[in-house]
């Protein structure tokens, strides 16, 4: 008996443990129109968990810095936190989680949110030069005269990460054996902290012409893992998160629609209903009515043809 009671009270706690343990799925997190963001211009943060979450938070360099609760619950799986005018204050690292019940997400995946246009503006430059054929070898060199030894950069459209390179006033980024995959447009910026960088540079335009080549091949200029932060921009997968959050609005605004043809089609039918019941009720009333006309033209006949045989009996006595 003991024993038993013993194994009851453990499997109890196991379960509760358990229960205090249980987590959910960590949410997604990205920004619009992207985590690189120029000095006083507007951002949005988005956090999707699911459709039955009551809560968001967002938590801003492991601090707890806003909630917001979608509205109306259980009709849409995100919700956003608007910065209006990005600044150095706002730049740093996000997380968001959800709640459900009494139980709480896992947090998302980093999102680094970075600020440009702080400072001075950086030269860049390609070297051979910027039109080249498949299988050449370039070095791109980003040069800012202030103090600064940490460059970035980024070519544009890109969903990857961008590259990072250390040295002082100027950092060269090589790439090659080069590809048509490497065309395209390029910036550099330089960086005075992970979250804040300088002004965007020029744009140069890469050309690779000729051969087409294998397209499928990535630059082999690529930084060494110790040599860039890895969660930067790892959250902006731009092209699915777009074609997700289209299909999402779309799926709402027929939700919404199909909610309110459903509600007109019973006012419809409400309306309907009185009326028929009102034509009921005034085909009944004058049928009724009708009836009492017919009962009394009936019993005044009868009383007229009453009166006058009596007439004509006294008549005929006399």
């Amino acid at each position: 008996m003991l024993s038993t009671l013993a194994a009851l009270l453990g499997l109890c706690l196991c379960q509760r443990i358990s229960a205090q343990k249980q987590t959910l799925s960590k949410p997604i997190i990205w920004a619009k129109p992207g985590s690189v963001i120029p000095k006083g211009m507007a951002v949005i943060i988005w956090c999707e968990g699911t459709f039955g979450a009551v809560e968001y938070q967002l938590h801003f360099d492991g601090l707890l810095s806003t909630f917001e609760r979608p509205t109306p619950p259980g009709i849409t799986n995100k919700v956003k936190f608007a910065i209006r005018l990005m600044t150095r204050h706002s730049a740093g690292q996000y997380r968001c989680f959800y709640r459900e019940g009494e139980l709480w997400s896992e947090p998302s995946d980093p999102l680094d949110l970075v600020v440009t246009g702080m400072y001075d503006t950086p030269t860049l430059s390609v070297h051979p030069g910027s039109k080249v054929i498949p299988g050449e070898n370039v070095t791109f060199h980003c040069h800012l005269e202030t103090g600064t030894s940490t460059f970035f950069l980024l070519k544009e459209g890109r969903l990857s990460s961008p590259q990072r390179r250390n040295g002082k006033f100027q950092a060269e980024f090589p790439m090659g054996p080069v590809t048509t995959a490497h065309s395209g447009t390029y910036r550099c910026f330089g960086s005075y902290n992970d979250f804040m960088w300088s002004f965007p540079s020029k744009t140069v335009v890469l050309l690779v012409t000729g051969d087409v080549g294998d397209t499928n091949l990535v630059p082999t200029g690529q930084p060494s893992s110790d040599a860039w932060e890895p969660s930067l921009f790892t959250t902006e997968v731009v092209g699915f998160q777009e074609g997700r959050a289209i299909w999402d609005h779309r799926a709402d605004t027929l939700l919404r629609v199909g909610l309110i043809f459903l509600v007109l089609v019973a006012l419809v039918c409400l309306l309907a209903e009185d009326w028929l019941r009102g034509k009921t009720t005034e085909e009944t009333a004058n049928g009724a009515s009708n009836q009492e006309c017919r009962v009394r033209f009936r019993t005044q006949r009868a009383l007229d043809k009453g009166r006058r045989d009596a007439v004509a009996i006294g008549k005929a006595e006399l």
